[in-house]
């Protein structure tokens, strides 16, 4: 079954609210099978509303709406479905009862547009929200089914799980699925990966299976598609491609799904019962950031030394005065000592480095913008690399970071 989601904001499309609602709909619409076709951002207006609404009908077959539901003046979504769907706004008891008991219970005084949130069209089947006072509204034209939820996040997700999804299944029955699944990959470009996995990626095309780049700044996602009958034929398809995938791109794959390197990078540590820690410069402590995002990262990771100067890097990591003068502190030897150095003072089995110009300012012809050097100390030696980024500072640190990571990952693998 196609699907549509129409988001409803003025906050929305001037980008001070992130339409965080859209995307999860979406993930969660495609994971139950459904096709979500396209997805709209319109302004708090009838015209604007109504216009969508004819256009979603021509195309899918269920319209999920998200906003426009609250208690103000702005808020016109609720009366101009009614005009769209002939029928007036009537005054439902149970529900005003429940405005009232919600707003009791937190010593709140209650307002005549609080109680006006219980007047919806007579027309609509009511969806009960338990996390706030704004209903949920279903209703049914021409064989669409359109849906009307409230903008805030955690109150829409709430309805959507105990209303929506189980009837739109109900609606849907056995029907096509589609099937998901993601590949993440890191160290290869998106056109060079592409041009390494060709015959691959025409294998799939020929078996209907649709294949999608993701990139984002130091990572290439690729999501594999299927659409059928059969959900586990289709299942074991697409995992028959990504085992073939591995032996093409085994140093670049490095989770599914949404992994996330720091967490991969954990779990291997654990696995192996080693311990790690960092030495950074250009990146400023983001390193010790990703490894800590995870609970229980202390088990495997002892700490940080952001040595952001040369004095630094010489008091705290025993970086040698001479190799700084003569190579400078952007460079493989000053890098590989930060590693060794930090391995060393915080007793760890290995030690993590970075040093670079994160730009904008600050490079040289020799060494420009972008030019980091990163290494991993063990006790089997240290092996470093040199990446030649760009000029945006913040994509500069977070690749950088996750290339250090993604170095100890390979190393990880050798040892499991």
């Amino acid at each position: 079954m196609k699907c549509e989601i129409i988001s409803i904001g003025d906050e929305l499309l001037i980008g001070q609210t992130i339409n965080t609602n859209a995307s999860w709909l979406g993930e969660k619409l495609n994971q139950l099978g459904f096709d979500v076709v396209h997805g709209a951002v319109i302004s708090d207006e009838k015209k604007a509303i109504t216009e969508a609404l004819d256009l979603c009908s021509k195309r899918s077959e269920i319209v999920i709406i998200t906003g426009g539901l609250g208690p103000t003046k702005d808020d016109i979504t609720k009366q101009t479905l009614a005009e769209y769907f002939e029928t007036d706004l009537v005054r439902y008891e149970e529900i005003e009862q429940k405005i009232n008991t919600y707003f009791t219970l937190r010593n709140l005084p209650i307002l005549q547009t609080n109680k006006d949130q219980a007047l919806l069209p007579k027309s609509c089947k009511i969806l009960n929200n338990t996390r706030g006072t704004a209903s949920g509204m279903w209703f049914e034209k021409n064989d669409v089914v359109f849906v009307s939820l409230p903008g805030v996040p955690y109150e829409m997700k709430g309805i959507m799980n105990d209303h929506v999804f189980p009837m739109i299944m109900k609606k849907k029955g056995e029907g096509s699925v589609i099937i998901n699944k993601t590949v993440r990959t890191h160290g290869m470009g998106e056109s060079f990966l592409a041009e390494v996995i060709k015959e691959w990626e025409e294998n799939l095309i020929n078996d209907g299976v649709k294949l999608a780049y993701l990139p984002s700044p130091g990572i290439v996602k690729l999501r594999l598609s299927v659409i059928g009958k059969d959900k586990v034929l289709l299942s074991a398809l697409i995992d028959k491609y990504i085992e073939d995938l591995k032996l093409l791109i085994p140093k670049q794959i490095y989770g599914y799904k949404g992994d996330k390197m720091e967490d991969v990078v954990g779990e291997l540590l654990i696995k192996n019962a080693l311990t790690v820690s960092t030495a950074e410069s250009c990146t400023g402590g983001a390193i010790a950031k990703m490894l800590t995002s995870k609970s229980g990262s202390s088990n495997y990771y002892h700490g940080s030394i952001v040595s952001y100067t040369n004095k630094a890097k010489v008091e705290l990591l025993e970086v040698l005065e001479n190799d700084l003068d003569n190579f400078g502190a952007v460079s493989q030897q000053v890098v590989e000592q930060m590693a060794l150095g930090v391995k060393e003072k915080l007793d760890t089995d290995f030690g993590l480095a970075t040093s670079g110009i994160a730009g904008p300012n600050g490079g040289t012809e020799e060494k420009p913008v972008g030019t980091v050097w990163i290494a991993v100390a063990s006790d089997s030696g240290v092996i470093s690399k040199k990446l030649n980024l760009g000029y945006n500072r913040e994509r500069n640190i977070h690749v950088s970071s996750l290339s250090v990571l993604n170095l100890l990952r390979l190393e990880l693998l050798k040892t499991s």
